[in-house]
């Protein structure tokens, strides 16, 4: 029964599609199964002997590997990983680790056995999955949510030293959405946003917050590029739009915050949002009027 174990368990091994391979205390391959072969590109008889990250770790992830083996034989413990290997023709792979220990006769740790699952696929789609859910379909921009997770990532006292921030919204945009329609309308946010990416920065984040409003988040600049960009904004929303029926003018009131690290994403862009009402109201005042 033990033979017909052991005879199953080797043609398990020979047969899954998993990559498994056993390196011993130095990090030399001592058994590699079929998968692994032809992920490689390397029969097995030529990876017995060789070290594994010469084989099909990534170059950046080789340190962090050596550090892994020599902890999990120094320790008897061994823990889960994921990384980009190196398949044949040095083509880039996502791999997730199950690595455990194994023991010599003495009860020793003497070898690391590794089953690696391909799941390139898998993290390429959640990643895609991740941006159709932080980006504005209408735009392109990325929407509410991304803001907001960037916004909290510059305000983490730990990692960045704040942001400043441009709440735009657009004047008038109500007036074409109900002359001209829908299909105008989202024309013109497209060409908002188009105009908003091409002031902003290389390290600014432009997001559409919802409906006509509109926000760059800069981690960048200070005070002073604030307020030269929100006034090159307003000076480029002055040119008009083009519509249908000929040119469509609006234009874009502009409020600004500067965020200071450990304050709640929420307050600097109300602070934003008020200032931008504040300057909106100024500019209602000092529009003329039809008596």
């Amino acid at each position: 029964m033990a033979e017909h174990g052991g005879g199953l368990s080797a043609a398990v091994v020979r047969s899954t599609r998993a990559l498994v391979c056993v390196v011993d205390a130095d990090g030399r391959i001592v058994l590699a199964n079929p998968a692994l072969e032809r992920f490689t590109g390397i029969p097995a008889a030529e990876l017995r002997g060789r070290v594994f990250h010469d084989v099909y770790v990534a170059p950046e992830h080789v340190l962090l590997a050596q550090d892994a083996v020599a902890r999990a034989i120094e320790t008897g413990v061994a823990h889960p990983q994921e990384g980009d290997w190196l398949a044949a023709g040095g083509v880039r792979r996502r791999i997730a680790m199950q690595n455990d220990v194994l023991l010599d006769e003495g009860g020793q740790p003497c070898a690391i056995v590794c089953v690696g699952l391909d799941v390139t696929e898998e993290r390429e789609r959640e990643a895609r999955l991740r941006t159709r859910a932080q980006t504005d379909l209408l735009t392109g921009l990325p929407n509410r949510s991304a803001l907001f997770e960037a916004l909290g990532s510059a305000l983490d006292p730990a990692a960045s030293a704040g942001c400043a921030l441009l709440f735009c919204d657009l004047d008038r945009f109500k007036e074409v959405n109900d002359r001209h329609g829908h299909a105008v309308g989202d024309q013109l946010l497209v060409e908002v946003a188009t105009r908003l990416a091409g002031l902003a920065g290389t390290g600014d984040l432009v997001a559409r917050l919802g409906g006509d409003e509109f926000v760059v988040l800069s981690c960048d600049g200070g005070p002073w590029q604030l307020a030269g960009l929100a006034e090159a904004v307003v000076d480029r929303f002055r040119v008009p739009f083009h519509g249908p029926d000929g040119d469509l003018a609006i234009g874009v009131s502009v409020g600004t915050a500067v965020g200071r690290p450990g304050e709640a994403p929420d307050a600097v862009i109300s602070r934003a949002d008020r200032a931008m009402y504040g300057a909106k109201s100024r500019r209602w005042r000092s529009e003329p009027r039809d008596d």
